[in-house]
């Protein structure tokens, strides 16, 4: 079971769609979360509701007893007006003061005292008149005096004990006057214990644990009028003096307060107009919102009620249920392997299977399926082993024989044999056996349509077929002789899948009769499988091995045919691989060059070099210091010399690793041919530019010259020089601008039917030393007109009759041009008398800036773009032109096709 501990993976990490407690717990949080989100809620706006509806009870009260206390203090003010009004009174006449304050007296059973003071604030008489009569008695430092001497209408005074009658008072003032003089006043002491009966019987509708108090304050912040007459005089101000000054300011509204003895209370306060004073209802918060709280604690007591409820049953459910899924989860995942805390999970599925319910059901499923499975193993783990058995060799006999030895320990049998197909004898022959008698063996041949054949049953369906007895399966009875003869009873046939191997099976035999069961050909069934692909890989191997040899030899062929040398060199310097140019160069055979030192070789090779110890040097100078890089260096090979290029490279494998060099050596002949002919083509040209130049210079200065005089013939002759010249220089340049069009691919023909013969005629004339008698035209009287470009043609004609001129051995030599017809193409041929073209020169006459030495004139050779020039603008017309062998002078022949797609310019 050691494969198999290997085999086990860790156990996967549950993740949140992979667990069905935290999915349960979510789901339940859910569901709570908006109840008790909706209960917080209720209970908050029900509080709000509340408070604010207490809030506003204590307004109403407020704004109640505030009215009521208006008006009162109204008409008090309004009948101390009227007293004051009465002449006696205004005129401090006693008998009338005394006969008017007394009729005022019982009439307002709240004033406990009303007095005269004159003009200077002295007491001129009081009613009742004793005992403890202050007639006499200067009472201009009171506040109220000092106001009614600045005030007119009548206005009610702070509180304060009365030095007459000793009681807490406020004097409701009216200030006398005649006219703007000032006369005095007259004053009613209201008590104000009469105030505060009223809102002592407020409060007596309260329970005192409530804590509910009334009181009115002055415009001092003195306390007026109490539930508690205990309280009169006292300072609300220093108590509250946010409340005070809000509502002496004629706000109202309510808050919320912590006296200094600790109790929190709610404050209600209403102003009084007429007075400048203020009501304020108070109780303490927790009888005003006695049943907020109540409420609250209800939800508060619901919610705790609700979220125990809900831990009960989630600890049920996990209990019952989490906790049981939870373990037969660990258990299905240690299931198949060897853990040491296996046996505490044993222990607990033990347990749960003995439950009736669903659960219990899904432990003893699980108990079976383990067993199930750790018998699976065993038999995957035996098959394993002899499938690695079979697989552990790529040669296909050893192969066929592994695979045999394997089913013999596999199934415990001693007689096998695999079947395979025979394309040349078109049938199934035994390719290898065990067990078997050697005769047996060899007629162990199965026919396609051999009647009855158990191998090819098994090869047309593709399963399995079995014989229990052979004895006394019908379907065997014409090879029962065989059976007998060999010694079985029983045998079953595996067929062998393949694609790239011949078809095979798998025949195993057994001496008496069996019975075949469903694990025993599932077992059997799947090391089929395990031999078809170990079969297979043997086919494929052998298959890709010949490939692979062919691409080698391909390879081979490929680098062996390559122009330049190869030495590839391994990690000591020697001679890995050598192409045939290499053995070419160095002279060595290729047995020869392998496992010999670079160094070496590169010594023997560099002998031959025009320069030996400078490219010795060079090379030698690379190979030491393993740097990449490249040297030039010229050999002497075959009676010429050889320009080469050599590169040396690194060579690393796939992962980059150094494994070697190589050393590729590039022929770059040619380059250097190419490179001599620029610099002869830079030559040549500069030197037909300067000529020209030169011979125009030299005529222009002579007709410039002031001390010579020049008789017109003379004059003429030199200009006529000159013109010549400037011809020439002229065709030069075009002739540079067509080749660069020609190589540019940006030349344009303008097909037109054109006349060939007067096309000649026209080139001719415009080549110098062609007499019209030296040229010789042959064409056929039929000849129609030809559709080309007939400025390009006329040029090619041009420059063809030029170096017909040009290689002419005698001025005299007459010059052909030949034209006829072929099918749909006209060709032309011009023919000089002159010495031919070597055979070394014809391949690269028609070449840029190619010309062939020396003149048979003795003429000038140009530039070497005549024949250049004419091959573009024939090949642009769809034509060809080539040289025609002949014994004796040169022909140059071209083509031009009769007809064309499009007489329009083409390119």
């Amino acid at each position: 079971m050691k494969s198999m501990k290997q085999w086990r993976s860790p156990p996967p990490q549950f993740r949140f769609w992979q667990d069905l407690a935290l999915q349960l717990l979510v789901a339940y949080l859910v569901f709570m979360l908006p109840f008790l989100m909706a209960a917080v809620s209720a209970d908050r706006l029900a509080r709000e509701r509340l408070q604010a509806d207490v809030q506003a009870a204590d307004l109403s009260l407020a704004r109640a007893i505030a009215q009521e206390t208006n008006i009162t203090l109204g008409t008090i003010l309004q009948a101390v007006q009227t007293l004051g009004k009465q002449p006696a009174v205004r005129d401090a006449v006693q008998p009338g003061m005394a006969e008017a304050f007394a009729n005022f007296y019982l009439a307002r059973p709240e004033a406990s005292l009303i007095y005269r003071l004159d003009s200077q604030g002295e007491m001129r008489y009081h009613y009742p008149e004793g005992p403890g009569s202050t007639v006499g008695v200067n009472f201009a430092f009171r506040p109220y005096f000092q106001r009614a001497r600045r005030s007119e209408l009548p206005f009610l005074s702070l509180g304060r004990i009365s030095p007459t009658t000793q009681e807490p008072v406020a004097t409701a003032v009216m200030p006398l006057r005649n006219h703007d003089a000032f006369l005095g006043l007259v004053g009613v002491n209201i008590r104000l214990e009469s105030l505060s009966w009223t809102l002592a019987r407020i409060a007596e509708g309260h329970r005192l644990e409530e804590g509910f108090q009334v009181l009115i304050v002055d415009n001092g912040g003195q306390i007026i009028a109490h539930s508690e007459p205990g309280h009169l005089l006292q300072s609300f101000y220093l108590q509250m003096p946010h409340l005070v000054e809000a509502v002496l300011a004629r706000q109202e509204g309510s808050l919320v307060y912590t006296g200094p003895d600790g109790v929190e209370r709610l404050y209600s306060y209403v102003p009084i107009p007429s007075a400048g004073w203020g009501v304020v209802v108070s109780r303490t918060t927790a009888s005003a919102f006695a049943t907020t709280q109540a409420f609250h604690q209800g939800v508060v007591l619901g919610i705790a009620a609700f979220a125990l409820l809900g831990a009960l049953f989630w600890l049920t459910l996990t209990y019952l249920l989490l906790r049981p899924l939870e373990a037969l989860a660990r258990y299905s995942r240690q299931i198949g392997q060897s853990l040491p805390e296996k046996a505490a999970s044993f222990a607990m599925v033990t347990g749960l299977a003995m439950r009736n319910d669903q659960i219990g059901h899904l432990a003893r499923t699980l108990q079976r399926l383990e067993q199930d499975i750790r018998q699976r193993l065993s038999e995957l783990h035996t098959l394993l082993e002899t499938s690695a058995a079979v697989v552990s060799s790529l040669d296909l006999p050893t192969v066929l024989e592994r695979i045999l030895a394997e089913v013999e320990r596999l199934l415990g049998i001693e007689k096998c044999a695999i079947l395979v197909w025979d394309e040349k004898e078109g049938h199934f022959v035994a390719r290898a056996s065990r067990g078997l008698s050697p005769s047996y063996a060899a007629r162990l041949v199965v026919s396609p349509d051999h009647p009855g054949s158990p191998t090819m049953r098994a090869m047309r369906t593709g399963h399995p077929v079995y014989i229990t007895d052979t004895e006394r399966d019908p379907s065997f009875v014409h090879l029962l002789p065989r059976a007998r003869a060999e010694g079985y009873r029983a045998l079953v046939v595996m067929p062998l899948k393949t694609q790239h191997a011949p078809p095979a099976a798998l025949v195993a035999y057994y001496p008496e009769p069996h019975e075949f069961t469903e694990q025993e050909l599932s077992i059997l069934s799947s090391f089929a499988n395990h031999a078809a692909m170990a079969i297979e890989n043997a086919a494929l191997y052998a298959r890709s091995d010949m490939r692979l040899r062919e691409q080698t030899h391909r390879l081979e062929a490929l680098i062996q045919s390559l122009n330049e040398g190869l030495i590839l060199e391994d990690l000591e310097g020697r001679v890995l691989y050598a192409n045939r140019r290499i053995t070419l160069v160095s002279e060595l055979a290729h047995e020869d060059l392998l496992g010999t030192p670079v160094a070496q070789v590169v010594t023997r090779i560099t002998r031959r070099a025009t320069e030996p110890e400078k490219a010795q040097a060079c090379l030698l100078s690379l190979l030491e210091t393993h740097q990449e890089g490249a040297c030039e260096l010229s050999l002497r090979l075959g009676g010429h010399i050889e320009h080469y290029r050599v590169q040396v490279f690194q060579v690393t494998d796939l992962q980059g690793h150094f494994i070697g060099r190589g050393l590729i050596w590039q022929d770059v002949t040619a380059d250097r041919e190419v490179d001599r002919m620029k610099s002869s083509l830079i030559s040549t040209v500069s030197h037909e530019l300067r000529t020209p130049l030169a011979s125009i210079k030299g005529y222009a200065t002579s007709l410039l010259a002031d001390d010579v005089q020049w008789d017109p013939e003379t004059q003429r002759e030199f200009l006529q020089h000159i013109s010549e010249e400037t011809d020439r220089l002229s065709q030069l340049i075009n002739d540079l601008l067509d080749l660069s069009r020609i190589e540019g691919g940006a030349l344009k023909v303008d097909r037109k039917p054109t006349d060939l013969l007067a096309l000649v005629r026209r080139a001719s004339h415009l080549v110098p030393d062609l007499k019209p008698e030296r040229l010789i035209v042959e064409a056929p009287d039929d000849l129609l007109p030809v559709p080309v470009d007939a400025r390009r043609i006329e040029v090619a004609l041009r420059n063809l009759l030029e170096n017909a001129v040009k290689y002419s051995l005698h001025p005299e030599d007459p010059i052909t041009v030949s034209i006829q017809r072929q099918e749909d193409r006209v060709i032309v041929r011009v023919i000089d008398q002159g010495p031919g073209i070597p055979a070394e020169h014809a391949p690269h006459i028609f070449d840029s800036f190619y010309r062939a030495e020396p003149r048979a004139n003795g003429s000038r050779s140009g530039v070497g773009l005549g024949l250049a020039i004419a091959r573009g603008f024939i090949e642009a017309h769809g034509g060809r032109i080539w040289l025609e062998p002949r014994a004796q002078g040169t022909c140059i022949a071209f083509s031009l096709p009769l007809e064309v797609n499009d007489h329009g310019p083409t390119q």
